[in-house]
């Protein structure tokens, strides 16, 4: 009897149940990760030490004290600091979205443990992966809307990259943060080749209160790699000058995402590049015959050194698997004869690993033909929707 009473008065499950729902709407891909975890460890060890004597006799206290010391020294979290409220449903942050689902969740409103996130990325000739996961290689060249929704917008100007050919790269982004309640008010972020700033037009490099950091930018690699946070909108921006040329990748919310006016339909992370400006055509990419001259404006321009064979090795250095990153890869050496577009792919590719939410979807693959490449004069490469699937990566 005695056994079972000290089982019967341990807290134990309800402090897991508390640490639970502190950490199960995180993800790794959010910058305040480390921080946000390390305090619910504390507040979960917290609530261990006032059940101590009750639980003593409990095994599943004690694996909880251990586990908690485990994973306090694997995320280098200190035992004194600042520890997370149990009650999170009494104490949301306004200026935090996962916060605003949290709430939602106990009111009824959303059944989903998290809420469901999409993936967009531009990047080399250029190539575009859309929130539906489509995968597409345009011209668009000038200025297009990439994102327009009610809470973000997002532009970038492509210029060609070889005379003569419709091929184009991204040499300017802006980004918009629109004002949203008293997290922010609205902050505009522009890069162009050669100027990649870690702060927005207004020389901030936050918005909102400072201390909250509902939006701030963090430079990763000085005028070559930054990252936008905004906490508020659960949206992460990672922008990358490689060569002359620039990328971008983006993880929103499907519902915000999806939030825009019938006039805001010209998104192309929403619906794709236009058709009459695509440059695959029923899934493959016709490239101009290796070794061929082209004439714009009186002037001979050579075709990059390039050969099926040595693009495909230069690739395969980067990317072991020969996925829609890699056959990018190939296709813009073969057009381009910049290396650097090598490197664009392969942080493209560690992009999607980084903030797609979905692992079973970071690699698409070809449909058909295993990826093969062609002969001796044309180089078509299986890029459009009608020959890609989705397919599970082991």
């Amino acid at each position: 009897v005695g056994h079972c009473q000290v089982h019967a008065s341990c807290g134990i499950q309800k402090c897991t149940t508390d640490f639970v729902s502190l950490t199960s709407h995180l993800s790794v891909a959010l910058e305040d990760f480390g921080l946000e975890f390390c305090k619910a460890l504390r507040a979960y060890s917290a609530c261990t030490r006032r059940n101590s004597k009750v639980c003593r006799g409990n095994l599943v206290y004690h694996s909880a004290v251990l586990g908690i010391g485990d994973l306090m020294t694997q995320r280098n979290c200190t035992k004194d600091g600042p520890t997370s409220s149990t009650s999170p449903e009494m104490t949301r942050d306004p200026c935090s979205y996962s916060g605003h689902a949290e709430g939602r969740e106990h009111q009824g409103e959303e059944k989903a443990l998290a809420p469901a996130y999409l993936f967009c990325g531009l990047f080399g000739d250029p190539h575009l992966r859309t929130f539906k996961d489509h995968f597409q290689t345009c011209k668009v060249e000038g200025a297009w809307p990439l994102i327009d929704n009610n809470y973000l917008s997002v532009q970038v100007t492509n210029v060609p990259v070889v005379p003569g050919s419709s091929a184009t790269a991204t040499n300017k982004i802006t980004i918009i943060f629109k004002p949203y309640q008293d997290c922010t008010n609205q902050k505009v972020y522009q890069a162009v080749t050669d100027d990649l700033p870690a702060a927005f037009v207004d020389g901030t490099t936050s918005g909102g209160d400072g201390n909250t950091r509902s939006l701030h930018i963090v430079e990763k690699v000085s005028g070559r790699y930054v990252e936008m946070h905004a906490r508020y909108i659960g949206t992460t921006v990672y922008v990358r000058q490689l060569g002359h040329y620039l990328t971008l990748a983006v993880r929103m919310p499907r519902e915000l995402a999806m939030a825009y006016e019938e006039s805001q339909d010209l998104q192309l992370c929403v619906n794709g590049c236009p058709s009459g400006e695509r440059i695959d055509r029923g899934g493959h990419l016709p490239l101009p015959v290796v070794g061929k001259s082209l004439r714009q404006g009186g002037a001979t321009h050579p075709r990059p050194l390039y050969t099926l064979e040595t693009a495909t090795t230069k690739c395969h250095e980067k990317m072991l698997v020969k996925d829609i990153y890699f056959y990018s890869c190939v296709f813009d050496l073969l057009t381009t004869g910049d290396a650097n577009f090598t490197a664009a792919a392969h942080s493209a590719l560690q992009d999607v690993e980084a903030l797609h939410p979905r692992k079973e979807h970071w690699h698409i693959f070809p449909r058909s033909g295993g990826g093969a490449l062609g002969r001796d004069s044309e180089f078509v490469v299986g890029l459009g929707l009608v020959c890609l699937v989705l397919v599970v990566f082991l």
